[in-house]
C-alpha cells in the first residue's frame, strides 16, 4: 500500500538513522574545535614553557638549557603531528560508510584545510604567527595516518624501508663517485653502500620467492 523509498548509499549520510550519522561527524568537529582552541593566543611557546620545561628538567637533569628548549620545541611539534593524525582518522571514520571502501581524499582535504585555517588564526593573534612549515607538517601527519590506516602499518613500514634502502644505496654511490673524483676519503661509505645494495638484492630475492 505504501511505496518504498530507496535511499542512496553513495554518501556518508546514507543511513536510516540521522542520529547515527550526526554522531559520526561529531568527533571530528569537536576535535577541530579543540585544535582551534589550542591555536589561540594563550597557547604560544612562552605559555607552555612553565608547563613542560619543569617536567623535562626533572627527566633530564643533565640537559643544558638549550637542550631543554629543543625538547620543548619538539614536544610542541609532536603535538601538531598527534592533533592532525587523529583529526584525519576521525574524518575518515565519519566519511566511511559501513560495507564500503574507506575514504581518504575528503579526510585529507579537511585536515589540510583545518591546518591552513589554524595557522591563519594564529597569524591574527599578538603572541603567535602563522607558519607554512607547520601547515606542511600537519598535512604530512594527516597523510601518514591515513596511509597507515588504509594500507596497514606493515605495508607502509616495508615501503618506507625500501625507499630508505634505495636512498642509501643510490645516494651513497653518487657520494662515492664524487669522493673518488675529488680524491677525497669516503670513510664508512665503503661499508654502508655495498651493505645497502646487498640488502636490496636479498629483499628482492625474498619478495620474488614469496
Amino acid at each position: 500500500m505504501f511505496s518504498e523509498r530507496k535511499l542512496s548509499t553513495s554518501g556518508p549520510c546514507a543511513t536510516l538513522d540521522p542520529v547515527t550519522t550526526a554522531l559520526r561527524f561529531l568527533p571530528p568537529l569537536a576535535w577541530s574545535a579543540l585544535i582551534a582552541w589550542f591555536s589561540g593566543a594563550g597557547w604560544h611557546g612562552g605559555a607552555t614553557t612553565p608547563l613542560l620545561e619543569p617536567w623535562l628538567r626533572a627527566l633530564w637533569r643533565w640537559a643544558t638549557p638549550e637542550q631543554i628548549a629543543g625538547a620543548h620545541w619538539l614536544l610542541r611539534k609532536t603535538g601538531h603531528v598527534v592533533e592532525y593524525a587523529v583529526l584525519a582518522l576521525l574524518w575518515r571514520r565519519a566519511f566511511t560508510v559501513p560495507g564500503a571502501p574507506a575514504r581518504w581524499r575528503r579526510p585529507l582535504a579537511l585536515a589540510a584545510l583545518t591546518a591552513v585555517l589554524d595557522e591563519a588564526h594564529q597569524a591574527t593573534t599578538l603572541t603567535r604567527e602563522g607558519s607554512v612549515a607547520d601547515v606542511l607538517l600537519d598535512g604530512a601527519a594527516a597523510a601518514a595516518a591515513l596511509l597507515v590506516a588504509t594500507r596497514g602499518a606493515g605495508r607502509v613500514a616495508d615501503g618506507l624501508a625500501w625507499i630508505l634502502l634505495w636512498a642509501a644505496a643510490a645516494g651513497g654511490t653518487v657520494l662515492l663517485a664524487i669522493d673518488l673524483a675529488a680524491a677525497a676519503p669516503s670513510g664508512w661509505l665503503w661499508l654502508s653502500v655495498p651493505a645497502a645494495w646487498l640488502a636490496l638484492w636479498v629483499w628482492r630475492r625474498r619478495r620474488a620467492r614469496a
